[in-house]
């Protein structure tokens, strides 16, 4: 699976990692689960002797101080985690602030208004209603009905410093195992990545995204991505697939939306419902796929621009076709959008287009979605 291309990953090969509620039966049913021991009917056996048990690490030297900051972390951010049930489908959450804002993503959450909330600290389900969802970030906030006086916020890093190699925590619930840990690295950072409509996903195209070696499983969706510091740098969100074994995972490759991205997203819909402004770039066009004579994806038709928009300043006008955009090739809407998500508003891009059969191009300020 080439991940390198563009920093941007086909859409087949992601997919959003929410979970039925009913997988954890599936788990709990299974025999040879460690701790158990099948009935021997009263009949004396004989065993091999125990290994020797292997003393942990007793905190000095490099061993010791990574466990230490292992436990410190999870004992510090795990109770900022919370599980969200909707329906018969569950994700993860983290605790925002202390008035119960809870941020996960879109489709955690999917179509339902109100939710069954458990938090890490215990004490059985909190109800919970949508404030509002934003799919074309794949990020949602919910609100606690009531606000237990043991809600843990917690504390978001700063994305724009995580660096390749990082070690991080991923917490949440997959599978319905309630409060989970797994351990990776940061593989790489500003990935732009889109995600599938199968399985409840929203299709969204999302920039900047953090890429990460730890575990992201069914159920993990709006969980935590984790420093050693103890800050939430991310929120995992897509996991990829491998084609060539029947769209079964890709081990180690999971994404998560950066810190930066969940604040400035949360703090809007919070203040006022809804998203105000996106952050993202925008063309200012309403577009469509169209194909060659060879029937394969050829390029973006306009069919109408935005008044008072990025591409009407720049002169591109209904009918004009557009094949590329600072150099990379624009074959369908999608490939436009994931061009457009790895710029920021105000950006200057070179747009070449095909106008009644001449190849034109023009430098076009992009504006925001």
């Amino acid at each position: 699976m080439d991940v390198s291309r563009a920093r941007t990953l086909p859409r087949r090969l992601l997919t959003p990692v929410a979970a039925t509620a009913c997988a954890a039966a599936v788990l709990g049913g299974c025999s040879g689960i460690p701790g158990s021991s099948p009935s021997t009917g009263g009949r004396a056996t004989s065993a091999s002797p125990a290994p020797a048990a292997i003393a942990p690490p007793s905190g000095r030297g490099p061993a010791g101080d990574l466990q230490s900051a292992y436990q410190r972390v999870v004992k510090d951010v795990l109770p900022s985690v919370v599980q969200i049930t909707a329906g018969d489908s569950l994700g993860s959450g983290v605790v925002y602030d202390g008035k119960g804002h809870v941020v996960t993503n879109a489709h955690v959450v999917g179509g339902a208004k109100t939710f069954k909330v458990t938090l890490a600290t215990g004490g059985g389900t909190v109800g919970a209603r949508l404030v509002a969802s934003y799919p074309e970030q794949d990020l949602a906030v919910v609100v606690l009905d009531s606000v237990p006086q043991n809600l843990k916020p917690a504390t978001l890093g700063d994305s724009a410093k995580v660096e390749v190699g990082q070690i991080v925590l991923a917490m949440g619930n997959p599978l319905g195992l309630s409060s989970s840990v797994t351990q990776g690295i940061v593989s790489a950072v500003g990935r732009t990545v889109s995600e599938g409509r199968a399985g409840g996903g929203t299709g969204a195209t999302i920039g900047n995204m953090v890429q990460t070696s730890a575990a992201i499983n069914p159920g993990n969706s709006g969980g935590a991505l984790v420093d050693l510091s103890g800050r939430v740098i991310g929120i995992p969100t897509l996991a990829a697939v491998d084609p060539q074994l029947g769209q079964g995972a890709a081990p180690g490759i999971g994404f998560a939306i950066p810190a930066a991205t969940v604040r400035r997203l949360s703090d809007q819909i919070i203040k006022s419902g809804k998203v105000t402004d996106s952050g993202r770039a925008a063309i200012g066009i309403t577009g469509r796929t169209i194909v060659g004579s060879d029937f394969a994806p050829a390029g973006v038709a306009i069919v109408a621009v935005g008044r008072g928009g990025a591409a009407e300043k720049a002169g591109l006008r209904a009918g004009d076709i557009l094949i590329r955009l600072n150099g990379t090739d624009l074959t369908t809407m999608q490939s436009l959008t994931e061009a457009l998500a790895a710029l920021k508003p105000g950006d200057r891009a070179e747009v070449a287009y095909d106008r009644e059969g001449t190849v034109r191009t023009v430098t076009v300020t992009l504006g925001t979605l």
